[in-house]
């Protein structure tokens, strides 16, 4: 009787070596006495095979990421905290990645999203030898790895793209060790350093560029304290190509004649979804019995995030944001583009239901809902510093869960923003449009402002978003944007942000 599917392939050798092989075994024996096999063993502590044909790439990071020893700040299973290739959905829905793969800019996004250190090349932005020597040096460490995108045609395999992590080199021959994450296809193989970099060299057609390699390391603390690029959403490059290139031009053919004037050219034509281009980092965690208690370590991140919003709301850039919005509220009340969803309940719902998920280990379902919201109460947290803590029963296939999102409260004076913000009173939220707004200006790259004509008023904007003389907190949340955009772009083939 024929069994349907297929059960592994065949390793074309030449030119691979497999790992397990006589001649694989002696030249990892060889490359280990050479002292380039030293990441090899935290790599293959936590070696996995991807879970979807397709997930190579959150396969190869979610490996990278545990063997880093990261902490993802979420549970995996319940009560366990652990990277799965099932979780790294923040910069591609799983639906999509599951459907056409992940691209080499969004795999290096989620690693810098999740806590990495990285420093992304594409083939035509570097050298042989330049990756022959960062292969050396990570693999004659345990503090960074290489993940490589590759053709698997110049090495005779099947398939296309493909991500692995580089295991080790062997210097006298001039080999990697590709830890392959699709183990139901081929094992682990050594191959020329050369053919690999002839394997990176190919074109993407997904992005119409090379693929190449990126060294991740880990970093001593979370890169984002309040704020995060949100690529997720189908429009979000379209959102990156306005903001790096069509406000640039639009710059150019305009005769702006001072900032109010600027902001509208800039915010007034922009695409619908920018309004999801930069999101609020919720923290979720389960409800506990005997009440609302903060540790003080959450107190700690709550402090910092409050701090965060009250250092942008002292920013000479928010208060010339905010007089613009007033200016434009009769303008812009039936615009679809700034119908933002600002209100703290209806914000919190949902960050609710998304938490409920991931505390149980449960991924949304396609339509973004995971679970119903049944009831929401703000309340003050018993702490020295007045904290808000959002408790949420949510529904999941039929079991209800209490959940609380910690809040940095930061109580703002109603005025008429409100009513631009389509809320009836603006303290306790968060962000508000004016919030966001102010944090994407500064965190897009300086070109975009370089068609402004004037020079007195481009002097004068240069001047407003000039991070150099910001509080350190909020500086390195914008350098945190400024990274991430660094990556998206690197799909869109735009100029990126100076980091």
């Amino acid at each position: 009787m024929a069994l349907a599917g297929l059960y592994r392939r065949v390793l074309p050798s030449p030119p691979a070596i497999e790992f397990a092989s006589p001649q694989g075994k002696q030249l990892f024996r060889e490359a280990l006495e050479g002292g380039t096999m030293e990441g090899f063993f935290k790599l293959i502590s936590y070696y996995q095979t991807q879970s979807e044909p397709a997930y190579c790439g959150i396969a190869t990071l979610a490996v990278v990421l545990n063997a880093l020893a990261i902490d993802p700040g979420r549970t995996w299973k319940w009560p366990w905290r652990w990277f799965d290739d099932t979780m790294l959905d923040c910069c591609e829905p799983l639906s999509k990645i599951k459907a056409d793969g992940i691209t080499f800019g969004k795999v290096a996004c989620l690693a810098y999203c999740n806590g990495a250190n990285v420093e992304a090349f594409r083939t035509n932005e570097t050298s042989i030898d330049d990756f022959r020597r960062h292969v050396i040096s990570s693999a004659s460490s345990e503090d960074c790895h290489v993940i490589t995108s590759y053709h698997r045609g110049v090495f005779k395999q099947t398939g296309t793209g493909h991500f692995s992590p580089i295991g080790g080199y062997h210097a006298g021959k001039d080999m990697v060790l590709i830890l392959d994450v699709a183990r139901f296809k081929y094992p682990p193989h050594w191959v020329p350093l050369t053919l690999l970099w002839e394997a990176m060299s190919a074109i993407d057609k997904a992005t119409g560029y090379p693929r190449g390699f990126m060294i991740v390391s880990r970093v001593q603390k979370a890169p984002s304290i309040l704020y995060t690029v949100n690529c997720r959403h189908d429009g979000w490059n379209k959102v990156a190509k306005y903001l790096t290139e069509d406000v640039g031009l639009r710059l150019k053919s305009d005769d702006v004649k001072d900032i109010e004037s600027l902001l509208s050219i800039v915010f007034k034509s922009a695409p619908a979804d920018l309004k999801e281009f930069i999101k609020w980092v919720a923290e979720v965690r389960r409800q506990e019995d005997g009440g609302v208690i903060l540790s003080e370590e959450e107190t700690g991140r709550l402090v910092m995030k409050q701090e965060v919003l009250k250092q942008i709301r002292e920013t000479e850039l928010f208060k010339h944001v905010t007089t613009w919005l007033d200016s434009e509220i009769s303008l812009c009340k039936g615009s679809k583009s700034w119908d933002f969803k600002d209100e703290l309940p209806e914000v919190a719902a949902n960050i609710c239901c998304q938490g409920a998920g991931l505390l149980s280990g449960k991924l949304s379902s396609p339509d973004g809902t995971c679970c119903r919201e049944t009831n929401l109460t703000l309340v003050k947290a018993n702490c020295e510093k007045p904290m808000t803590v959002v408790l949420g029963t949510v529904t999941t296939d039929g079991i209800d869960q209490g959940v609380e999102m910690l809040v940095p409260f930061s109580a703002t004076e109603p005025n008429n923003l409100c009513d631009f913000d389509r809320v009836s009173n603006c303290k306790g939220m968060h962000p508000s449009t004016a919030d966001v707004l102010t944090v994407l200006l500064f965190a897009l790259p300086q070109h975009t402002w370089s068609g402004i004509k004037q020079e007195e008023l481009l002097l004068q904007f240069n001047c407003l978003l000039s991070i150099e003389n910001l509080p350190s907190l909020l500086q390195q949340e914008v350098l945190h944007l400024r990274r991430q955009l660094h990556f998206l772009m690197i799909d869109l083939n735009v100029p990126s942000p100076s980091v």
